[in-house]
């Protein structure tokens, strides 16, 4: 054999017994990549989030849109409670000797302011212990004595109109003088040390025909010719 040969046939046979000498040493070699587990978890997925709102049925959208909360109604005073305000208030003006809605004033004003601020009166007449001025528009009647002095201020208002016998005494009990005058009764209270505030009730119809806020000690007519 040539020597080449021989060098080639020596190296191939140590390699040889190398490897099985490796391959009988009882160890076991660690594979340099692990490899990738078959059984490894998908990478997890985040569930929806447990709070939200589920969505609501078309149903239940359109029965919440077509019955919108009833709007709370605001408290309105009684008819009866309106009356008794009213009552009051006349009984409180007549202290100052006015009647509600008309600026002149029985025992202080005068007829001539009047007629500046108003005109001339529908009818003029005397009647009683003075004269009497009506303005039929402003549901007014003055009367007043010779020194032009109102003493009588008398209201014919609508809302007057409406009240009753019952009402008055609701409100400002009941008359101590009572007077007749044909077919009216006059249910006079006091008002103050200076007027009087009178309601006149026809017996036809129940209600108030007109008030008057009285001043006595000025209808004595002491400016008389």
């Amino acid at each position: 054999m040539k020597p080449e040969k021989t060098v080639i046939a020596a190296i191939l046979l140590s390699t040889g017994i190398a490897v099985l000498a490796g391959c009988n040493d009882g160890s076991t070699a660690s594979p340099s990549t692990a490899p990738t587990s078959a059984t490894a978890p998908a990478a997890s997925v985040s569930p929806p989030a447990a709070s939200a709102a589920p969505a609501a049925s078309p149903g239940a959208t359109a029965t919440a849109a077509a019955s919108p909360k009833p709007a709370t109604a605001s408290p309105t005073a009684s008819p009866a409670a309106d009356k008794q305000q009213l009552l009051h208030e006349l009984l409180e003006l007549a202290k100052q000797g006015k009647a509600p809605g008309v600026e002149f004033a029985a025992h202080t004003g005068l007829i001539e302011d009047v007629e500046k601020a108003w005109g001339e009166p529908d009818k003029k007449e005397s009647a009683g212990q003075g004269i009497y001025s009506t303005y039929s528009k402003k549901h007014a009647v003055f009367g007043f004595n010779k020194g032009s002095l109102i003493f009588d201020l008398r209201s014919s208002a609508p809302n007057l109109q409406e009240l009753k016998l019952a009402d008055i005494e609701a409100a400002l009990g009941k008359s101590q003088d009572i007077r007749k005058n044909g077919d009216d009764t006059i249910y006079v209270y006091p008002a103050g040390k200076d007027f009087e505030l009178k309601f006149i009730i026809p017996a036809a119809t129940g209600k108030v025909s007109h008030i008057s806020v009285f001043s006595p000690q000025d209808s004595k007519n002491n400016m008389a010719g």
